[in-house]
């Protein structure tokens, strides 16, 4: 993964302008004036210098050690000399990866690791072969060569050319005589010669040098564009790795998920209906023994009881809503969602515009964000209103809900909005909270669709 970092590449612009009137003044500058004396172009043309001669390493050294093991493959001498080959070539793009994070303010990621079934030798040499990162690695020193010369040339042409012309009236009067003669030779041949020499020639010379001096850090920038394509795309990890380290991450938050929802579940039941049903029990106990010498105290202990079995019974079925509603599975997202809005402390107006039912494990996942958001509004909002807006677009389960409340929340700071999030990413979801200080506050959530 290649990612850029700070205010346009990770640095301040232009050496020398630190204060802030003066550094506000030279941000005024229209860009094209700024970026021949920028620090961003003045690194990227080091860049470019220094990829020439790193080139020429990289490419002889992969060229030499590749068909030195291709030529010995006939013995068991060539498996060791290209697997050493290529782990030299892992070695140099980690050098690359850290020119180009100093020098172009890219960060690319480091590839995956290599994967030996056995720590010994034959294993390392093994990984290292089948490695897709070194394959990737031996190709970017093969085709960055011919890369490097053209840029080297074309950016040390320009950013010399443009200089010297520019700076031409300087020189021409600390020097003005050249080999013997007044000002630079434009053209010659045996016939006559064209000096620089008079005041508009002179000037011309030097509106010439402005403007490719101009243009010059464009081309150089458009030249290392080529190079971060170049680094992001054969020096990081694959899409394939990548995505495998997603998954795998968001396997552990389902994981961890659904762990915390079974110590929920079982603390809920252990410390309420559990609690209630044992309590129950007891006071029938008490009321069965008393049933003969005392009816009027047994029968108000067995009142008691049908209370305590009430109260047991909507404590379970609240249990079960939270587990998955039965009005969830039967009716779908718009009944579930209004049967959640009508237990909010604020009015909660449900818009559900859906062509049809989405999978299960969506349609849950999407029963539960909007409940735990309107929860969070009805502890911590101190809202008059609310809404709760569902509809798709494309492949997209959107699902927005907005409160007129005080704001301020945060899904950052470890909040049950981390959690949420979290969650939602498990399934390639997305969570977004607009939240200013004085409200309103503007959830988000886009989940993937698939029709049920």
């Amino acid at each position: 993964m290649a990612t850029e970092y700070g205010q346009g590449y990770g640095w301040d612009d232009g050496p020398g302008f630190r204060g802030e009137g003066t550094g506000e003044r030279w941000h005024r500058l229209p860009a094209a004036l700024r970026a021949p004396i920028e620090g961003r172009s003045l690194r990227e043309f080091v860049y470019l210098l220094l990829s020439l001669p790193i080139s020429i390493f990289m490419f002889t050294f992969a060229v030499t050690m590749m068909s030195l093991g291709a030529g010995l493959l006939i013995t068991f001498l060539g498996v060791p000399v290209l697997a050493a080959g290529l782990a030299g070539c892992r070695g140099l793009g980690a050098l690359e990866r850290a020119r180009a994070r100093g020098l172009l303010g890219l960060d690319v990621a480091a590839p995956e690791p290599l994967r030996m079934r056995k720590q010994s030798p034959m294993g390392w040499m093994g990984a290292t072969l089948k490695s897709g990162a070194s394959w990737r690695h031996l190709l970017y020193t093969v085709i960055h060569f011919p890369w490097a010369v053209f840029a080297f040339s074309v950016a040390i042409t320009l950013w010399t050319t443009g200089w010297t012309l520019l700076t031409y009236p300087l020189w021409f009067w600390v020097f003005p005589m050249s080999g013997g003669q007044d000002g630079l030779q434009l053209y010659g041949d045996e016939a006559h010669r064209v000096y620089l020499d008079n005041p508009f020639e002179i000037t011309v010379t030097a509106l010439v040098g402005l403007l490719l001096t101009l243009a010059t850090p464009w081309i150089i920038r458009s030249l290392t564009l080529v190079d971060r394509l170049l680094v992001g795309g054969l020096l990081g990890p694959s899409k394939l790795a990548t995505r495998v380290v997603e998954l795998e991450s968001d396997r552990g938050v389902v994981v961890d998920t659904a762990a915390a929802d079974l110590r929920r579940i079982e603390r809920d039941l252990h410390d309420g209906a559990q609690a209630r049903l044992v309590a129950l029990a007891m006071d029938l106990g008490l009321a069965k023994e008393k049933l003969a010498e005392d009816p009027e105290a047994a029968a108000r202990m067995v009142g008691e009881a049908h209370g305590e079995v009430k109260t047991a019974l909507q404590e379970l079925r609240d249990l079960a809503r939270g587990i998955h509603p039965a009005v969830l599975t039967d009716r779908g997202l718009d009944a579930a969602l209004s049967s959640v809005a009508s237990r909010c402390t604020v009015p909660v107006q449900v818009e559900v515009d859906l062509p049809a039912r989405p999978v299960p494990a969506i349609e849950g996942i999407a029963y539960f964000t909007v409940s735990e958001l309107l929860q969070n509004i009805s502890k911590h909002s101190r809202a008059t209103r609310a809404t709760v807006d569902v509809w798709r677009i494309e492949n997209r389960l959107m699902i927005q809900v907005v409160d007129n409340g005080v704001g301020g929340a945060d899904a950052g700071a470890g909040s049950g909005l981390a959690g949420l999030a979290g969650r939602l990413d498990a399934v390639d979801g997305i969570l977004v909270v607009d939240s200013p200080a004085a409200g309103p506050t503007r959830v988000t959530a886009e989940l993937p669709w698939r029709a049920a």
